[in-house]
Order: structure tokens, then C-alpha cells, then sequence
């Protein structure tokens, strides 16, 4: 469900398409958005400590066969929270599994792709300093 939660709607409403599951679905709750507190910890093992909000959007879906389906997201996007919960609802049915895994790959692949052209891009511009050995040293 990890790469359902780096998709856009427009890839997950896509997905659900080339995996032939209907994106209808009964809201068992209605996307909704809260703020959840995001905490940390001092050298990542130390004492816990408040970092600040963050805006979260949930959704709770029910197929018309019984299945739920759930998800949250960082962010405001009340559709692709519902959208995640709707393949979530499916991703329980065994038989829809298998194209919803392909799908789910494919939205993965091309995230990698457009992660490594950032890293290429990045790394084109990257400045290395050279410190020349003094004698005091």
C-alpha cells in the first residue's frame, strides 16, 4: 500500500482502470481532513519531542461485496484518499490482486524513473570543493 500512498489520484483512478476494478464504492466515513502531531526524536533514539502538525486526509470505503477498504494521506486530497481506500477494498479480493499488483508496479517504475532524473539533474550541478593541504598540519 506504500506506493498507493506516493500515487496521484489521476494513477491511482488509472490503476483501478487497467485493473478493471470499478472505482464505485459506499464511504463507510467520508474523506475527511484533520491535523495529526509529526514527533521526533533528538539524534533519532533520544528523548521524544513535538516537531509540529501536519495536514492528513482518511478515508473508509465498502465495496457493493462486502470488502473495506482504508487509507490515509498526508495532505488535503479528499479524492485520492478515497481512491486509495477503494484499491485498498479490492487489494482484499484474491482475484483482483494480481492486476492491481501490475498496476501498482507500473506506478512505481515510473516514480523510480522520475526520482533518478532528479538525482542526474541534481548531480549535474553539484559543486565539489578541494581543500589543499597546509603545512601546519
Amino acid at each position: 500500500m506504500a506506493r498507493a500512498g506516493q500515487a496521484s489520484a489521476d494513477e491511482l483512478l488509472a490503476a483501478l482502470a487497467r485493473a478493471g476494478a470499478a472505482p464505485e464504492a459506499e464511504d463507510l466515513r467520508a474523506p475527511e481532513t484533520g491535523l495529526v502531531m509529526v514527533r521526533g526524536r533528538i539524534g533519532g533514539d533520544g528523548r521524544p519531542f513535538n516537531a509540529g502538525e501536519a495536514t492528513v486526509t482518511r478515508a473508509a470505503v465498502r465495496l457493493p461485496g462486502g470488502e473495506t477498504g482504508f487509507a490515509y494521506h498526508l495532505g488535503r486530497d479528499r479524492a485520492r484518499a478515497r481512491l486509495a481506500a477503494i484499491l485498498d477494498a479490492h487489494w482484499q479480493r484474491p482475484e483482483a490482486r494480481p492486476a492491481l499488483e501490475a498496476a501498482l508496479a507500473e506506478i512505481a517504475g515510473h516514480r523510480a524513473e522520475a526520482a533518478q532524473r532528479a538525482a542526474r539533474k541534481a548531480a549535474a550541478t553539484r559543486v565539489t570543493f578541494f581543500t589543499l593541504a597546509r603545512g601546519e598540519d
